[in-house]
């Protein structure tokens, strides 16, 4: 889980004539990660495609063109079809022809709607002058203008100005007509500026613009139905091609990777090597169905056995030799190679994580980051460990947890995206660890259901005792402490495999004893008088406030080696990367910042109660704080320490009973919206839990020991949707 599958590396050398057959099994076998051949070998070159590549490619255009002006996606085929290439072409290029002409046509209908839409908003607004159009131009002594404007503030204008010898102005619900006859060109214009007003270009034409309006309404109409008859019969040709079409495209993908994949190799004139990268435990059947198929015309060898360094060159190598020409067997000088002397393209191994099933969802939020290198610790595992319990600490309510669960179950049981379904399995793991935690804090929607049976809940979140919300910071503390330092060990492993023991204690180890002496200091009893009481001494959160546990502090001993253990930590941090040293209050910093976590629980937990004691009201007596949907509409608590805080939506009205309840009929029938609709709320604000839970992960965790930028396994092959092997 911690290791990606070890990766071998492979050399696979032949002659030309057994390329073909090489590359058919290669591809069927789906495991080779291919490593391109960079040119750096003297006497070869990257090789050729193979006849047919370019027919395929210029039908694999084609098909996918189609599909896009057909809209087809993956949801559109039907059964697994077997497509032959024989006639593929010549059926092709009749639906080609066909969609073409549906396409044009359905462009020259949707260009022809564009245009008489154009006239008919021009048109419209000519009709609300209810003027003919052969009266708005064509004029010898009279300016005319047509637009929308404020008709009072243009006939002022019209007035004040000495070079308008006479005009007259008509105006319909939002149009206006202003008729001039102008001393000089351009008088009209000017006597208009700064009047708000939009021109319209009027059209030579003539007639009634209503009628006109009417014409144009029903030619519209009439496109309309051609054009949805145009889609209909589009929409037929897809239901009736999208399964061939979708098989057609897999197969021509298929091919094109085979015909293209010489491109990827180190050829000669007359031999080939191709290598690339299998999974080592897979490295023996490989072999096996290279030989069955092609026999003992290729030379096999495994390369290098990668280990999980920072260099691949350093792990196991099967063979110490030079490329050799396979016609020949003669060695050829090249430029690369690895630290044992063989030849070889350099490149890193890819990776495949290995995690069981029920982790590998939590490899979505690793990738989000980036993919582990080979030589990194996957922190899949630990974010699987985590960040669901950050999560259920921090909300703790069955209800919300059962419905984080049918939300998680329906994207997973609806969708076929395997991120998305991913997405929904981490949701349902929330949903869960949030139920379980609701248990102990004995909430279901904020309401607490221990006291229904009169008992009390394991722990309580503190929103009405601050001796728990105390015994939360200390708890966030301690899991931030405990977090923190699987992220140093984490380092501290992959810096001693990458650069050995003195890096490692260096650049890793001063950061764990700063961080743990600096925290047993924190925790101890030197110099308990400047430290919080719910921190240490008799009344510490875990020696019974609320945590029984008998902790007390360490012991002032331990508190003095802490110190010291926190200044050795930075005197060898300073022997190192020296610079890092003015970052020496980072162990502390890091560590109280998972003291969001208590912050989102008080926080979710004081949303939650508003919305309920909105709806049911509440009482506060010498026992605490009760809701009141026990109790009948108008209850007045009674006792010294007894004290109303709000009645209650839902106790408002006239007395009906509902079970063990007995609320106001119509209280809680109007109030009922306000209890969904917060509750909806507290539960979409409960993403800023994932936010704060996953901000942890990443920033305080990930950044301890993970870099990412791994190589993602992408084996030369196809894995098939819609065709079969035959």
């Amino acid at each position: 889980m911690l290791r990606p599958e070890q990766m071998s590396k492979v050399s696979v050398t032949g002659a030309k004539s057994v390329m073909d057959e090489v590359i058919e099994t290669m591809h069927d076998q789906n495991l080779v990660h291919i490593t391109d051949y960079d040119g750096s070998w003297e006497g070869f070159q990257p090789g050729d495609s193979l006849e047919g590549a370019d027919e395929t490619s210029s039908m694999l255009v084609t098909v996918r063109a189609i599909e896009s002006t057909l809209d087809i996606s993956e949801d559109d085929a039907g059964s697994t079809a077997t497509v032959s290439l024989d006639n593929a072409e010549e059926k092709l290029e009749e639906i080609r022809t066909e969609i073409n002409e549906l396409d044009d046509r359905r462009d020259e209908l949707r260009g022809r709607q564009r245009e008489i839409q154009e006239q008919l908003d021009q048109m419209e607004l000519f009709a609300d002058l209810g003027m003919d159009l052969d009266l708005l131009w064509g004029y010898d002594s009279l300016a005319v203008r047509v637009g929308e404007g404020d008709s009072t503030a243009i006939e002022s204008a019209l007035a004040e100005s000495e070079d308008i010898d006479a005009y007259d102005v008509f105006s319909g619900t939002y149009s206006v007509a202003v008729f001039a006859q102008e001393q000089a060109d351009g008088a009209l214009e000017d006597a208009m500026v700064g009047v708000p007003f939009s021109a319209y270009d009027v059209p030579e034409t003539t007639g009634n613009p209503t009628t006109n309006v009417q014409e144009l309404k029903h030619e519209y109409e009439e496109v309309q139905t051609k054009l949805e008859r145009t889609e209909a019969e589009l929409e037929e040709m897809k239901v009736e091609h999208a399964g061939f079409l979708l098989a057609l495209e897999e197969k021509l993908s298929i091919e094109a990777q085979k015909y293209e994949a010489p491109l990827r190799f180190a050829t000669t004139e007359r031999s080939f090597i191709v290598e690339g990268w299998v999974p080592t435990e897979k490295y023996v059947a490989f072999t096996e169905e290279l030989d069955q198929q092609v026999g003992g015309r290729l030379e096999i060898k495994e390369i290098e056995r990668a280990r999980y360094t920072n260099s691949p060159h350093d792990g196991h190598h099967s063979e110490e030799t030079e490329p050799q020409d396979a016609d020949t067997g003669t060695e050829v000088a090249t430029d690369g190679g690895t630290d044992s002397g063989v030849v070889t393209v350099k490149d890193n191994p890819p990776v495949i994580q290995q995690n069981p099933n029920i982790i590998g969802p939590f490899e979505l939020l690793v990738k989000a980051v980036n993919r582990p290198k080979y030589s990194e610790l996957d922190p899949t595992i630990a974010m699987f460990l985590t960040f669901p319990l950050f999560f259920g600490f921090m909300i703790g309510d069955v209800g919300y947890g059962l419905l984080y669960v049918t939300l998680g179950y329906g994207v997973v049981s609806k969708v076929e995206s395997k991120g998305l379904v991913d997405f929904g399995k981490i949701v349902m793991w929330l949903g869960v660890f949030t139920m379980a935690f609701g248990v102990l804090y004995g909430e279901i929607l904020g309401l607490h259901f221990f006291e229904w049976f009169g008992a009390h809940p394991p722990l309580e979140k503190g929103i009405s005792d601050t001796m728990w919300a105390k015994a939360w910071l200390v708890v966030a503390v301690i899991a931030g402490w405990i977090h923190l330092n699987i992220g140093y060990i984490f380092n501290f492993v992959e810096e001693f495999q990458l650069h050995g023991a003195k890096a490692a204690v260096v650049e890793v180890g001063s950061w764990l004893l700063m961080l743990n002496g600096l925290w047993v200091f924190i925790f101890s009893t030197l110099f308990n008088g400047s430290k919080p009481s719910f921190l240490i001494g008799t009344n510490a959160a875990l020696n019974g406030n609320p945590f029984g546990l008998g902790f007390t502090g360490f012991p002032e001993i331990a508190g003095m080696l802490g110190l010291l253990a926190f200044v050795a930590g930075l005197g060898i941090l300073i022997t190192g990367p020296w610079f890092e040293a003015f970052e020496f209050l980072a162990p502390l910093a890091h560590t109280l910042s998972y003291t969001r976590l208590t912050a989102v629980l008080l926080a979710k937990a004081g949303m939650a109660l508003a919305v309920n004691l909105l709806y049911w009201g509440a009482y506060r007596d010498e026992e605490g704080f009760h809701y009141m949907y026990e109790y009948k509409p108008g209850y007045e608590p009674h006792g010294e320490e007894a004290e109303l805080v709000f009645g209650g939506i839902a106790n408002m009205g006239s007395e009906f009973a509902l079970g063990p309840l007995s609320l106001g009929l119509e209280g809680a029938i109007l109030g009922l919206p306000v209890l969904i609709v917060g509750h909806i709320v507290v539960l979409a604000v409960g993403g800023t839990a994932a936010i704060q839970a996953i901000r942890l992960e990443y920033f305080e965790f990930f950044e301890k020991f993970y870099e990412g930028g791994g190589k993602n396994y992408q084996p030369f092959g196809y894995d098939r949707s819609y065709t079969t092997d035959n």
